[in-house]
């Protein structure tokens, strides 16, 4: 049943984003979006609509074989990062580069690598990364704060720009359901891998770091921790007490950090063995055969690390399959979302939604500015509800048919709603990260917010500017600009702030 193109048709979205921003819940407001569209297709008869939205939105949704691979896929990831996360992998290989670190440079670059290397799970870098180098960072006198920073810069930040990890997998699966009749010759891993030069806060973000670490710069509130630390005086962002210990991360004297280095190898290598006999890189790749191939590489990689283990005397078998299994039903809360995410977006086109925007849009709209307001948009989104998973879900049904309407550069919008859901999440005190990378570092959480807003800020409009030039020149290179822009800008900064 499909409808004509209304002020109606986007309800659905509206109250989506109203309850998501009001509860800080977006499975609650992606739920009441849906009923609200079902009531608007099929009457006011409750019975009938719940009927309708189980039994043909939610149920179909599962039932359609791409959207199922989606899910098995992620269900994989799932098991193998909590795997990763409890083999003591990761601090081993933390622990193995301790014993370079005799300076402040090394120590928050190290860090900082630390993070980097451990891309593939934005909670497990900062629970990891964290808790190991938060004696470095005291016994050399630098700040819980930097180091809440180092790991909230290198956990999201990262994560996002990785096609064939949760973040990639997640994002692409929305894309997906979006372009259908819109871009019908594009895929979405190529929109993805277009994009990544377009996501100019996530990258400025990571390179944030080494610039800061190189020339012991800090600007605002993490200047004032930073003098604290170099004192030897305990900030006010250090956690003292029971209360304030970072969660207890799984180590073993037999861990090793080649518990992190081979499976990510056998992951790579079974992933090439299978695509490259179908002329990869030179030849596009079909979505359902890349999410095949992705599935059995993360399934030898998770074998690997339970053989590893058990070889090792860390875990035995059993034990592990079983934290394999609580891997995968950690996923739950994902598939929940995207489930709901792709309900939403069929009912949307049911009631003629992407019609609808379209011609809203294309009445004084100008092109060169999407980008740039989406951006933004996305930013208050996240910021507000605190997850940008979540604006993602919301972002993508208003943004792809705006960017079609409009003939706007598609990597270039894209980029713009993932962006701005990762600034508006680093700004946001109650956002997973925040907690995560404060936890982690057994720093404040508000403390962290207070010291990583400034960098935050200054990276989002660095990002928001390139974002209008990007809107008129589509260029990759623009990332340099802003790159260029980013370090003009702290120069400048610093160089005020010593005067003072």
């Amino acid at each position: 049943m499909t409808a004509d193109p209304s002020f109606a048709s986007i309800i659905p979205i509206i109250i989506t984003l109203i309850l998501s921003l009001f509860t800080r819940n977006v499975v609650i407001g992606l739920f009441f979006g849906i009923l609200s569209g079902v009531l608007l297709l099929y009457g006011l008869n409750p019975f009938a609509a719940m009927d309708k939205l189980i039994g043909h939105y939610l149920v179909g949704q599962v039932s359609d074989s791409y959207n199922a691979s989606v899910i098995t896929l992620l269900v994989f990831i799932g098991g193998f990062i909590h795997l990763i996360e409890k083999s003591g992998g990761g601090p081993a290989f933390a622990n193995s580069v301790t014993r370079y670190i005799n300076s402040k440079r090394k120590g928050q670059m190290f860090a900082w690598m630390g993070g980097v290397v451990l891309f593939f799970s934005d909670i497990g870098t900062p629970l990891i990364v964290g808790p190991i180098f938060q004696p470095l960072f005291d016994k050399m006198k630098l700040s819980r704060e930097k180091l809440a920073m180092i790991v909230d810069s290198t956990a999201s930040p990262v994560a996002i720009l990785v096609p064939f990890i949760g973040w990639g997998v997640y994002i692409m699966s929305l894309i997906d359901n979006e372009i259908g009749t819109l871009y019908p010759d594009l895929n979405s891993l190529e929109i993805f891998v277009e994009a990544v030069p377009f996501q100019f806060y996530a990258i400025l973000a990571v390179l944030l770091i080494p610039w800061l670490t190189l020339s012991l710069t800090d600007i605002g509130p993490m200047a004032v921790a930073e003098r604290t630390a170099a004192k030897g005086l305990a900030s006010r962002g250090m956690l003292r007490g029971e209360g304030g210990k970072a969660p207890e991360i799984f180590t073993h004297e037999k861990a090793s950090a080649s518990f992190v280095f081979i499976p990510l190898i056998l992951l790579a290598a079974t992933l090439l063995i299978v695509i490259i006999p179908l002329g990869f890189p030179s030849k596009p790749v079909p979505g359902a055969v890349f999410r095949t191939a992705l599935a059995t590489g993360y399934f030898f990689a998770a074998v690997a690390i339970i053989l590893l283990m058990a070889k090792n005397g860390v875990r035995p078998l059993m034990e592990s399959i079983g934290l394999y299994l609580k891997g995968m039903n950690g996923m739950m809360q994902i598939a929940i979302i995207l489930v709901l995410a792709w309900s939403l977006s069929v009912i949307g086109k049911d009631l003629g939604a992407p019609a609808y925007i379209a011609g809203v849009v294309e009445n004084g709209f100008p092109p060169w500015l999407l980008p740039a307001i989406v951006f933004l948009l996305g930013g208050i989104i996240s910021f507000a509800t605190g997850s940008s998973w979540g604006t993602f879900a919301l972002m993508f049904p208003l943004v792809i048919p705006a960017a079609a309407a409009l003939d706007a550069p598609l990597a270039v919008v894209v980029a713009s709603v993932l962006s701005g859901g990762l600034f508006g999440d680093h700004c946001s005190p109650i956002s997973d990260s925040t907690i995560l990378s404060s936890t982690g570092a057994g720093c404040d959480q508000i403390e962290h917010f207070r010291t990583q807003l400034p960098y935050a800020l200054l990276n989002g409009c660095v990002a928001f500017c390139v974002f209008l030039l990007a809107g008129i020149y589509p260029n990759a290179l623009m990332l340099l600009l802003a790159i260029a822009i980013q370090i003009a800008v702290l120069f400048s900064v610093t160089k005020l702030t010593a005067r003072e």
